[in-house]
């Protein structure tokens, strides 16, 4: 995904690969079982410090400006190691995006500046949800002047962690109609549930929010959150691409060092034609899903036109290649690769569970053929 003259994206890369490699790959089953073991705070503050989660924003905005690509780069390399961590970056940067589509620049200037301390910079935001798709949102509505919130929300990423949350709530009596609205997680009127649990990403925490007159600012205009999302989803999509990509590369590196470790029947597996096979259909997948994303991103940063469904289509091909090509990485290391002191059946999980993010898989499908047919 790296252009061969481009020298920051190459740091970038670099970076990214060695904090992956020693800060998330020795803990990684540890870490995975949040909320019944500790949470990883320090590693957390590294990726901060290392400016992991000001990659795609512009430099007026108080990031770092390295685009689409810059922030696939950093979540693949994360995400070979341990996904979990790519998905906290991943709703982070995806509140931020939405609030810029939303019209919410500076107040995304202020909370990228305000905070050292990783916990109060955070932004929390459903993004495992097409709010479109939620048949019960909150409502919000003016009181003296001032907005409030009564109601919940179910699945809040990083609802428990976040100093911020970015929130759908219906206004006023038109239902077919959402806005955002930022709230500050330790408010009075927010309460959260103990930590969900879920299929994959553990260490990236999800919780119920229930709000009663819960204090809110509008994000944008009254009734726009639909196109913000959609605005929003339009540039994230590859990012998840990026991040089901390096589960993908993680998993045919453990299955290939595995084959050539592993003896059966007086030579190495990797010498039966069978696990050939498998590791190269393996290869195939990611050599594939690595043009396809690069591609798309360069389209993305260049504006080029009909991006859009590219990205749509990209991500969607590399997420259903991931959760097949992880059945394989567990098929390869047999038995032991259900076992949690292996990483595979952790890429398995969290490979199915990323094709939820930003709402259901066929009704991505859906909007994408709609869009086309328009």
């Amino acid at each position: 995904m790296i252009a061969g003259k481009d020298k920051e994206l190459k740091l970038l890369d670099k970076a990214s690969t060695e904090f992956a490699g020693k800060q998330l790959a020795p803990e990684r089953e540890a870490n995975d079982k949040y909320p019944f073991g500790p949470f990883f705070d320090t590693v957390l503050q590294k990726a901060h410090e290392l400016e992991f989660f000001h990659v795609m924003l512009p430099e007026d905005l108080g990031g770092i400006g390295h685009g689409m690509a810059g922030l696939c780069i950093v979540l693949s390399n994360i995400c070979r190691e341990d996904a979990s961590l790519g998905g906290i970056l991943f709703t982070h940067t995806a509140a931020c995006e939405l609030m810029i589509a939303a019209g919410g620049q500076d107040r995304v200037r202020t909370i990228a500046s305000e905070s050292d301390d990783i916990r109060k910079f955070l932004i929390a935001c459903p993004v495992f949800n097409n709010p479109s798709e939620i048949a019960h949102l909150a409502r919000a509505e003016l009181k003296d002047g001032k907005w409030v919130i009564n109601g919940s929300l179910e699945y809040v990423v990083l609802g428990g962690l976040a100093g911020h949350a970015l929130i759908p709530a219906k206004t006023g009596n038109n239902d077919a109609a959402y806005s955002w609205f930022l709230i500050d997680s330790a408010a009075d009127g927010v309460a959260l549930s103990e930590p969900v649990m879920s299929l994959g990403l553990h260490a990236c925490p999800a919780v119920d929010m229930t709000f009663h007159d819960a204090p809110a600012e509008l994000v944008g205009s009254e009734g726009t959150g639909e196109s913000a999302f959609f605005g929003m989803a339009a540039q994230m999509q590859l990012p998840v691409a990026a991040m089901s990509l390096g589960i993908m590369k993680g998993s045919f590196k453990e299955a290939l060092d595995y084959s050539k470790g592993r003896f059966q029947g007086g030579r190495r597996i990797l010498d039966w034609s069978e696990i050939r096979m498998m590791l190269a259909d393996m290869v195939v997948k990611i050599k594939t899903g690595d043009m396809i994303l690069s591609a798309a991103c360069r389209n993305a940063d260049e504006n080029t036109p009909g991006w859009q469904a590219n990205a749509a289509a990209a991500a969607v091909r590399i997420q259903a290649d991931a959760c097949d090509l992880t059945t394989d990485g567990i098929q390869i290391l047999g038995g032991i690769g259900y076992m949690k002191d292996y990483g595979q059946e952790k890429r398995f999980r969290d490979a199915k569970h990323l094709q939820a993010l930003l709402g259901l898989a066929p009704m991505k499908k859906l909007k994408l053929i709609e869009d086309m047919i328009r």
